[in-house]
């Protein structure tokens, strides 16, 4: 692929027309023969006129740029400087820019691979493998099924800029799970010696994953909060100066301790009611 780079050099007219130059640069490598040196003279978003190393002088491209054109092509010592430029301007600046800018190589900084939905509620099964922070931009993705290659069902899309000078991608497989098939992303890339391979663990889904999280965690707050459910009445009861409760306390504790959803069961107001029953009542007529 040419590379280029550019300079441009605008002048603004009172009525708002634009009249503006662009110098640039087309290369293949630092060597002379692989850079083309090309001035292009626009006028009001319209090229007018163009000097080209390769053609060696200018071109007009319309009645204005064909008159600029014909007067200076007849300069002599403009035309020598314009046929200058590719060696004294281009080359320069590209040994300079080129191994220290542009054979800049950045391996991915992650390799992502999970799973997602698939558009328009198909029944099959969709991942997603990202790659990010990479550069040159040219990159390769490919999808392993038992360790072949796969491009059915694959879309992916373009390298997409970051904007400071890296850039990220992302590819899709759609499947249908088979039972012990062994499924992987695969990228390769300029910066890598060899290339980096993601394995899907289909054994849980991460939606899976983060339910049984969020459910352990509740579970773990209940029994924490019927535990203190429990200390509190047994303080309370160690606290009174009255007689004995006519009840058993083993019943009690079942009612905190059969299941953390009977933390209601432990409240001071349903405590004190208890207390205050007949002696003879039992818990089934609270």
């Amino acid at each position: 692929l040419s590379k280029q780079n550019t300079l441009m050099l605008c002048v603004l007219s009172p009525d708002g027309f634009k009249n503006y130059g662009v110098l640039r640069c087309e290369f293949n490598s630092t060597e002379l023969k692989d850079i083309e040196f090309i001035f292009s003279y626009y006028y009001n978003k319209d090229e007018i006129i163009r000097f080209s190393s390769s053609v060696g002088e200018y071109v007009g491209y319309n009645e204005i740029g064909l008159k600029y054109a014909e007067a200076w092509n007849n300069d002599p010592a403009l035309l020598v400087m314009m046929r200058a430029a590719k060696e004294i301007y281009c080359k320069h600046y590209i040994e300079i820019w080129y191994p220290h800018t542009l054979t800049k190589k950045v391996a991915p900084s992650l390799v992502r691979l999970h799973t997602v939905t698939p558009p328009g509620g198909k029944h099959t099964h969709m991942l997603m493998c990202s790659i990010y922070d990479f550069y040159p931009k040219h990159i390769s993705v490919k999808w392993l099924r038992d360790g072949k290659v796969t491009t059915s069902d694959v879309t992916s899309t373009e390298e997409l800029a970051d904007g400071d000078w890296y850039y990220q991608i992302h590819s899709y497989l759609e499947f249908t799970p088979r039972s012990g098939e062994k499924i992987s992303c695969m990228v390769e890339h300029i910066s890598l010696s060899e290339p980096v391979i993601r394995d899907w663990d289909p054994s849980l889904p991460e939606s899976e994953r983060n339910k049984i999280a969020i459910g352990a965690s509740g579970l773990i707050l209940g029994l924490i909060l019927s535990l203190a459910g429990f200390i509190y009445y047994k303080r309370k009861m160690q606290g009174q100066s009255t007689g004995p409760v006519q009840t058993s306390s083993d019943q009690f504790n079942l009612c905190c301790l059969g299941h953390w959803t009977s933390l209601y069961l432990c409240s001071p107001v349903l405590v004190s009611l208890y207390r205050s029953r007949p002696p003879q009542a039992s818990l089934d007529q609270l």
